[in-house]
């Protein structure tokens, strides 16, 4: 993948040119995952395969491993508050993506953000939230349902979790489809839904983005052996960044599914729990040798061992 910046010449560039070979800046609030699964490393490092420079508002922390989320603790909204309006006042982000931040007073504080910069589309993300307590849950997704879906552009997530929040008394034995899921966002003022992990009676998965009226686009994959944390949040984090491109909301929508089954392919298994998205494959040397092999054309000699590596501690 090329880089978007150009080499930088003797003499200082023009301020147009300068601006002409930015990448484009995206905002997004999420909370840190340590076991770089989602959240704020999903963001940053999928948001940076699209070639756009990552502006991340920290909003919480998880306490997790690749098996199980532990605890999150979410920041006070005041910090949250204070970190987005000092960045904003510096750079003008193209785009905005809202992760998971925590609580409804967090929500509340997003919200206001969002007001202050009506004109930049906002990418929504909504996580499998079951591990909450019941109260927070709920209180959360009112906050969201109230607050922010109202500002969203584009509402992602997994079907079975928007149905479950978005159509709660829903009784049909067959499950609602992309349109049903998409009318039920639009009462909370969402225009476009992007619903993904639709069961096809040949063993794939499909995604749709949809509005109440129509369907847009979809996309099939095949389905994986594995399970995978983190799929969500880098679906949501690309789609973001490639609005942020100004790509049409059906293209993008195609490309940033492309880009997540990739990264799926390449997934691998850091620990002892879920695999995690492989958000770099485009990083990847395929024809490298494998660690165990010696490249026939490689004369760089040997790396010799440093001397009194690591250094000893001294006292100051």
């Amino acid at each position: 993948m090329s880089s978007v910046l150009s080499s930088s010449s003797p003499s200082s560039p023009p301020a147009e040119a300068a601006a002409e070979s930015s990448p484009p800046c995206v905002l997004t609030f999420n909370a840190n995952d340590p076991s770089g699964a989602g959240g704020l490393s999903a963001d940053i490092t999928a948001m940076s395969s699209a070639s756009c420079h990552v502006l991340a508002v920290a909003t919480g922390c998880y306490v997790r491993d690749t098996r199980t989320i532990h605890q999150h603790v979410a920041l006070d909204d005041e910090l949250i508050d204070d970190q987005a309006r000092c960045v904003l006042e510096d750079i003008t982000p193209l785009a905005i993506k809202v992760g998971f931040v925590g609580n409804a007073d967090n929500l509340a504080t997003v919200a206001g953000l969002l007001s202050d910069y009506a004109h930049i589309p906002v990418v929504c993300y909504l996580p499998d939230l079951t591990w909450l307590d019941e109260v927070e849950r709920e209180n959360y997704l009112d906050a969201l349902a109230e607050l922010v879906l109202p500002q969203t552009s584009v509402l992602v997530g997994n079907h079975h979790t928007l149905s479950r929040w978005l159509l709660p008394d829903w009784s049909d034995d067959r499950g609602p489809n992309a349109r049903e899921i998409a009318a039920a966002a639009a009462e909370h003022g969402v225009p476009f839904t992007l619903a993904t992990g639709f069961n096809t009676p040949d063993q794939h998965l499909e995604s749709h983005l949809a509005s109440p009226e129509t369907l847009l686009a979809s996309a099939r994959f095949e389905r994986f052996e594995a399970t995978f944390s983190g799929a969500g949040d880098t679906l949501s984090a690309v789609l973001c960044a490639l609005l942020a491109s100004e790509t049409d909301l059906q293209a993008a929508c195609a490309e940033a599914l492309g880009y997540l089954d990739q990264c799926l392919a390449a997934g691998f298994q850091p620990g002892m729990g879920h695999a995690v998205p492989n958000r770099l494959f485009w990083a990847l040397d395929e024809d490298a040798p494998p660690d165990n092999e010696a490249d026939p054309d490689d004369s760089t000699p040997p790396a010799q061992q440093l001397e009194g590596f690591p250094t000893p501690s001294r006292t100051h």
